[in-house]
């Protein structure tokens, strides 16, 4: 099988494939006959329906609810049929082009909203700024529209204009803008940062068309200007993508001819072993991986073929173990079914599909992390091991299972029950962070990446609550201020520095990335990763035995 060129679906790898014939059947005379009685049975039921039925109906909405329940019988939540405008956004997300503005927006007070332009675009280079509501867009009155609605009115063809009218906090007229829409290229790498001591720290939101070039341009950068010692490969949270983009990252940093990937499936042409072609392109260079339960599909297959090479050491929490390969075959109209084809394994033979139906990630109540994001507690208990290709013990079962596992920072009992006071509210509250977040940015001119909120800036922000209809006692908001504190400081971080300044802002409290910097810092080599684990491993099992802890490098 050819690697075919791909496009992708959240937290899916897909591989695309174009149905050009009619029906092909090789069942036999016997099958066919009934497969044909079935069809005509089929049309007479729908006939019936749509002519005799007490109400009227729509034979449209008839077969449309047909293909969805003979998908919905398969019981498989990665097949799916796209509508022609599924598809469109599901092209735009697997090539990150299109032609618009360039502005990040979300929904904020009734009105869409800026989160930030990014960077180069129409929209940053006009001078719309973080914060900004549209209230016009295109002539339209634009209270009360959603993002989606926003977004179908503000992208178009590259050249042509349109005009919007902003309010901005502080000023007491609408801005108005002409806006010349332009080739926007939605970036995989959003930033990268030289940690400190040699490290290059490397966030890979997803996986698409130009992933591997933005990692090999960000990683180039960094080591020219001194970051060589180290790397981290940060894949959390990241959906996945296109399966040839996972091979070709993984690729870079393995010997040509490793094994990366096997697909294994029912037809012709879906069972392949996918191999190392180009070399290693930054050999003896330590890596991290960072995966946690939202890391899927194409981001697990990087993980998994460096942790099967031994090439890099996971950090984390077990990954959410999306295993299967979707294949997308154009439709008439311009629809497209996404049908699981093959699973795929890691090198050392691992299926990394989870049962989901027994195993969610973030399924045990109550367990939130310090961002409020849902977690687990990992149990490994009864997993199947393999053997890695250094004869490490790697587990199986479904996911990635890091090497050095480590939740993130989570929220105590009381701290949960009074975050989730605040969710009862979410809408609103989120629109007071974010304002109040406008107005501490402009009232702090001199804020620098890595900045800390200055005491009394919790209390300025509760006291805006009642004005977005806020009600909630302040012994709540004091026990929440943990989790408030953290989303204040994250806001103002984006919304001041993009990315890169949410990211810093969050540097401190990320116990996963701190664990990363510090096994770094002790190890010299790849091999010095597993050492330095392999010790703390130790270390903490001879602490829990009641023996002392041995020190070691």
């Amino acid at each position: 099988m050819k690697l075919r060129r791909s496009t992708l679906a959240p937290a899916a790898v897909l591989t695309v494939a174009v149905l050009t014939g009619g029906w092909f059947l090789q069942q036999g005379v016997d099958e066919e006959q009934n497969v044909y009685v079935q069809v005509r049975l089929f049309q007479e039921v729908v006939d019936h329906i749509a002519s005799q039925y007490v109400e009227d109906v729509d034979r449209g909405r008839l077969y449309q609810s047909a293909i969805e329940g003979l998908i919905g019988e398969l019981g498989d939540p990665n097949t799916s049929f796209l509508q022609a405008s599924d598809y469109e956004d599901l092209r735009i997300r697997t090539q990150g082009d299109y032609g618009g503005v360039g502005l990040e927006i979300t929904e904020r007070d009734g009105y869409v909203t800026v989160v930030a332009p990014i960077q180069g675009t129409p929209g940053a280079r006009a001078g719309i700024r973080s914060g900004d509501q549209f209230v016009e867009i295109a002539g339209q009155p634009a209270e009360g529209w959603s993002s989606d609605q926003a977004v179908e009115v503000l992208r178009g063809e590259a050249g042509s204009e349109v005009d919007v009218k902003v309010r901005r906090l502080g000023v007491d007229q609408p801005i108005e803008f002409t806006l010349e829409r332009a080739r926007i290229h939605l970036r995989s790498v959003p930033f990268a940062m030289d940690m400190g001591d040699g490290i290059a720290y490397v966030p890979l939101d997803i996986v698409r068309e130009s992933s591997s070039q933005e990692v090999r341009t960000a990683l180039d950068s960094l080591r020219a200007d001194g970051a060589t010692r180290g790397l981290i490969l940060d894949v959390r949270s990241n959906p996945g993508g296109l399966l040839e983009q996972g091979i070709a990252l993984s690729d870079m940093f393995l010997e040509r001819g490793a094994a990366i990937v096997e697909t294994r499936g029912r037809a012709v042409g879906q069972n392949e072993t996918f191999s190392a072609s180009s070399g290693e392109r930054y050999e003896g260079v330590p890596i991290v991986v960072l995966v946690d339960e939202y890391s899927a599909s194409a981001s697990e297959i990087i993980a998994g073929a460096l942790q099967d090479h031994d090439r890099a050491l996971v950090v984390g929490v077990p990954s959410f173990g999306k295993g299967s390969v979707q294949t997308l075959f154009r439709l008439t109209g311009g629809n497209v079914l996404r049908l699981t084809t093959a699973r795929w394994y890691t090198p050392a033979g691992r299926s990394i599909a989870k049962d989901h139906e027994e195993d969610l990630p973030g399924s045990q109540v109550g367990t939130l992390t310090l961002g409020g994001v849902p977690t687990s507690i990992p149990d490994l208990e009864d997993r199947p091991t393999v053997q890695s290709m250094g004869g490490r013990t790697l587990y199986g079962g479904g996911g990635i299972t890091p090497d050095v596992i480590i939740m993130a920072d989570t929220l105590t009992t009381d701290e949960q029950r009074a975050v989730r006071g605040l969710y009862r509210q979410a809408g609103a509250f989120n629109n007071a962070l974010f304002r109040y977040a406008v107005r501490y940015i402009q009232e702090h001119p001199d804020l620098s990446p890595g900045f800390r909120l200055e005491p009394g800036a919790l209390d300025g922000l509760y006291a805006t609550l009642p004005d977005y209809g806020i009600d909630v006692e302040r012994e709540t908001f004091d026990a929440a201020a943990r989790y408030v504190r953290y989303q204040l400081e994250s806001e103002i971080g984006l919304q001041k520095w993009s990315d890169a300044g949410e990211f810093r802002a969050r540097m401190a409290y990320d116990r996963q990335l701190q664990r990363a910097l510090e096994i770094l810092r002790r190890a010299d080599s790849t091999e010095g990763l597993f050492r330095v684990a392999s010790a703390d491993a130790g270390a903490v099992a001879r602490q829990a035995a009641g023996a002392p802890a041995a020190g070691g490098r």
